[in-house]
C-alpha cells in the first residue's frame, strides 16, 4: 500500500473535490436523503476530511479514519480551522481493513469513500466492508464508494496516453476482466480496483447489508469543457437547473455506467454469512 500512500501524500483530495464540486453535491443530496437526523458517525478513509466537515457542520459526531498520515493530519487543522473540532471524537491513521481502534456497533452511519478504489485482491475487499459491518449499529446507513470498470475502458479507450498502460488493446482486454490498473506513470493514479457495476449489489448484500440505493456520483463528467462553458455562458440559474438534473438523473440504473465514481447506500442487517462470494 505504500505506493498508494505516496500518491495521497502529494495528492491534493481536497482540491479534487473543489475541482469537481458536482460529484460532491451529488454524494451530498443522497447521503443527507440517507442519514439518521443524529448519532456518530464514522468517515472511514477520508482523506482529507470533506464530508466529514460537513457532517460535523450538521450536528453529527464524527470519528475520522485514514492510511494516510499527512492526510489525517491535514483533515485534523481543517477541523480547528473551521471551529469544528469539538464535533470530532477521534482522528486515527487506520488501514480499512483492521479498525482495531474502533468498537464494534458504535456508529449510526459510516461511509467509506476511498478504500474500495485501492483494494485488488476480493479478500481484502472483504475484510474492508465485514470491518465496515462490525463497527456500525444494526439498522445503520452505510454509503461506499466503487469505481466503475466500463466507464475506466472507455476513458482508456478515449484518453490512451492518459491511462498507460491501458493504451494498447491486449492491456484494455486484460484490464476488462481483472478491473485491477497499475499505472505505468510515476506519480498517477494506481494501485486501483474497478468493479463491474451488476457485482457492487451481491458483493454488499454477501457481506450482511439491504441495499437501499446505487447511484452515479458523477454522471456529470460526460460533460466535457466546451459544454460546461456554453451552459456557463447562459447564467447560474441554467448551471443549477443542470446541477439539479444530474441529481435527479443519479439514481437512474440506465446512467450508471456513464459514472466513473459510484456510491452504495446500504443497510445493515442483523447478521449475515461471511465468507467470500462465489
Amino acid at each position: 500500500m505504500s505506493n498508494i500512500i505516496n500518491y495521497y501524500q502529494r495528492f491534493d483530495e481536497w482540491g479534487r473535490l473543489d475541482r469537481e464540486p458536482i460529484e460532491f453535491q451529488v454524494n451530498w443530496h443522497y447521503i443527507k436523503k440517507h442519514m439518521p437526523k443524529n448519532g456518530c458517525v464514522l468517515d472511514n478513509g477520508a482523506g482529507p476530511g470533506k464530508y466529514s466537515m460537513e457532517l460535523a457542520k450538521e450536528g453529527y459526531k464524527v470519528t475520522l479514519t485514514d492510511l494516510t498520515p499527512k492526510l489525517v493530519e491535514i483533515a485534523e487543522n481543517k477541523a480547528k480551522e473551521l471551529d469544528l473540532i469539538e464535533q470530532f471524537k477521534g482522528f486515527y491513521v487506520s488501514d480499512a481493513r483492521e479498525l482495531n481502534k474502533l468498537e464494534d456497533n458504535q456508529f449510526e452511519a459510516t461511509l467509506m469513500l476511498g478504500p474500495m478504489y485501492h483494494l485488488q485482491e476480493e479478500n481484502d475487499r472483504i475484510k474492508a466492508v465485514e470491518e465496515l459491518y462490525r463497527v456500525t449499529k444494526k439498522d445503520g446507513i452505510v454509503f461506499v464508494a466503487f469505481m466503475s470498470r466500463i466507464r475506466h475502458i472507455f476513458s482508456s479507450l478515449i484518453s490512451p496516453e492518459n491511462w498507460k498502460p491501458n493504451d494498447n488493446m491486449d492491456s484494455i482486454t486484460q484490464f476488462s476482466q481483472t478491473g485491477c490498473f497499475n499505472h505505468a506513470d510515476d506519480g498517477r493514479f494506481t494501485g486501483a480496483y474497478y468493479i463491474n457495476i451488476d457485482e457492487i449489489k451481491p458483493f454488499m448484500e454477501a457481506q450482511g447489508f439491504e441495499t437501499l440505493e446505487l447511484i452515479g456520483s458523477n454522471v456529470g463528467a460526460i460533460l466535457n469543457n466546451e459544454s460546461w462553458n456554453h451552459w456557463r455562458d447562459k447564467g447560474e440559474k441554467e448551471v443549477e437547473k443542470i446541477i439539479n438534473l444530474i441529481i435527479q438523473q443519479a439514481a437512474d440504473p440506465y446512467t450508471l455506467g456513464v459514472s466513473s465514481h459510484l456510491l452504495y447506500v446500504g443497510r445493515k442487517k442483523d447478521s449475515h454469512n461471511n465468507g467470500m462470494l462465489k
